[in-house]
């Protein structure tokens, strides 16, 4: 089973022929981070929540513009999941192969379970279609079509839900 890495993606992407463009930058952390970079696509720019439920039975990806904020509560409300908290270091690291601060749904071709159900917003199938994630690694950013990085990750064998994440917004 090959560990995804950035210059996996890279090749990946490469081997599939999806159209991408590459933004090497410093290590970010955080969306605040991201502020300070300058980036071609700045509405495309992906933030991403790593969660779980209690009994570590259930882990989700959900996927928003950078510059929202979802509400925990209302996504269980909404989606009828239990009780959910942010998955931790060790979690991130054992499922998908990643640093805080590196999460992106490039991370679920680490996920050999196939367990993490993504969860995009559909707001990056409006306009240009595009979605900015990192590479499995936070010193770049991948923009590409929304499209081919859900056919990515279904082809790989995680679950991808589309839908509407507005009304769960702070």
């Amino acid at each position: 089973m090959v560990s995804y890495g950035k210059q996996e993606i890279y090749r990946l992407l490469s081997e599939k022929g999806v159209w991408h463009e590459i933004t090497e930058h410093k290590a970010v952390y955080n969306m605040d981070e991201v502020a300070d970079i300058e980036l071609p696509y700045p509405k495309a720019e992906c933030k991403n929540l790593f969660v779980r439920d209690k009994k570590k039975r259930e882990y989700y990806l959900i996927s928003v513009k950078g510059d929202k904020r979802v509400n925990l509560k209302k996504f269980r409300e909404k989606y009828n999941t239990k009780p959910l908290g942010f998955a931790s270091e060790d979690d991130l690291m054992n499922i998908l192969g990643l640093i805080p601060g590196a999460v992106t749904p490039l991370g679920l071709l680490n996920d050999t379970d196939g367990k993490v159900i993504l969860y995009l917003d559909q707001d990056f199938f409006k306009g240009e279609h595009l979605i900015g994630v990192h590479p499995n690694d936070n010193t770049a950013t991948v923009w590409m079509k929304t499209d081919d990085l859900t056919d990515i990750i279904r082809t790989h064998g995680n679950n991808v839900v589309i839908t509407d994440l507005a009304d769960l917004y702070e």
